[in-house]
């Protein structure tokens, strides 16, 4: 009897153990981006402008705590939002690519949707259709990436369920095209214009407002309970495609939806922080190493776990060399770049095929 009690009671103390560090997590890392910068911002300030806002008013509360409200409400609250959305929507996407592909080196950044989004926001700020309405750059990002996941996806149907080394390999040829056009288009940017396209070829949360962060955040919350959703689908593709039309399910329309949740979210994160990459390589991985291939908790501390990590490499990216500045993509590039390498040599090692 006590052989069969413990695993469950050591299944019953990870399931409460692992929520709560990761809310005290979450609660440590906001603390930290909200107080920590330039200007120290203690967390009584913050909770006595927050209270004196509900009891007393917003005036009241501005003349008693102005700095609160110039620096955290307005500069390193948005920063902090974006963070969660982007990071959590990276890695949601990870994790389903890599359960649609079956592959785990599948990613967007890999296969090259990162890459698309980034070179079509970059057109429309070069052609100045960004300036007609501020929604039109989001909409070259989503654009970018729907025509690079197409075309995986095409690839991916053409070369079968043996062909994932080709598909990772077309991927990165595709990132490594885009790339270079992006960087061409430098030479006929105009210096107003150079910042834009630092951000949208390096990713950062700095300079994040209000406005660039509210009008995602309802959609790409609603698109990450809609992947949810897609769990069981990509529980059963999983096992195959012949296995998957056994049961029952519709093989290419499961497809075709994931991967089109996986285009939006991406776009979606893209817009809002830039091609941040590795987020969605590495966060799906080591959780499956972790909780298991069910992709129901996967999605779920995926999202939760790639929020914790982005508000971590732009705290690290803040503090590194104070005062000057590392962008949050660099520190997620250079910490997934070599998880990537030491992904490569333990598959090798293991004589697993891609």
């Amino acid at each position: 009897m006590n052989t069969d009690s413990t695993p469950m009671t050591a299944a019953v103390l990870k399931d409460r153990i692992v929520p709560l560090c990761l809310g005290v997590s979450a609660v440590a890392f906001v603390t930290a981006c909200l107080c920590l910068g330039t200007i120290w911002i203690s967390p009584s300030q913050i909770l006595g402008a927050f209270w004196t806002s509900i009891t007393l008013g917003g005036d009241e509360s501005r003349e008693l705590y102005p700095l609160v409200h110039s620096i955290v409400l307005h500069i390193r609250l948005p920063r902090v939002l974006a963070a969660i959305l982007a990071g959590g929507a990276l890695a949601v996407a990870g994790a389903m690519s890599q359960g649609l592909f079956r592959n785990e080196l599948a990613s967007p950044d890999i296969l090259g949707v990162s890459a698309g989004s980034s070179f079509a926001a970059v057109v429309s700020i070069l052609t100045g259709l960004s300036l007609v309405h501020p929604l039109m750059t989001p909409i070259f990002a989503m654009g970018g990436a729907l025509s690079v996941s197409v075309l995986i996806y095409t690839i991916a149907r053409s070369v079968g369920q043996n062909g994932s080394l080709y598909l990772i390999l077309c991927g990165l040829a595709l990132s490594s095209l885009l790339g270079g056009l992006t960087m061409g288009l430098l030479l006929f940017a105009k210096e107003y214009q150079l910042s834009q396209f630092v951000f949208w070829t390096m990713g950062g949360l700095d300079g994040r407002v209000w406005e660039q962060v509210l009008w995602p955040a309802l959609p790409l919350l609603l698109l990450v309970a809609l992947s949810i959703r897609q769990a069981k689908a990509l529980d059963v593709l999983g096992l195959g495609d012949l296995a998957a039309h056994g049961v029952g399910l519709n093989v290419q329309h499961s497809k075709a939806r994931i991967l089109l949740l996986v285009t939006l979210l991406t776009a979606l994160s893209i817009s809002i922080a830039g091609p941040i990459a590795f987020i969605g390589l590495m966060i799906p991985h080591i959780l499956r190493l972790i909780i298991g291939p069910s992709h129901r908790r996967l999605i779920i501390y995926s999202f939760i776990i790639g929020a914790l990590f982005l508000l971590f490499a732009d705290l690290v990216g803040r503090w590194a060399i104070a005062p000057y500045e590392i962008k949050a993509g660099i520190i997620a590039s250079v910490l997934g770049s070599s998880y990537l390498l030491y992904l490569i040599v333990r598959i090798q090692r293991k004589g697993v095929s891609l």
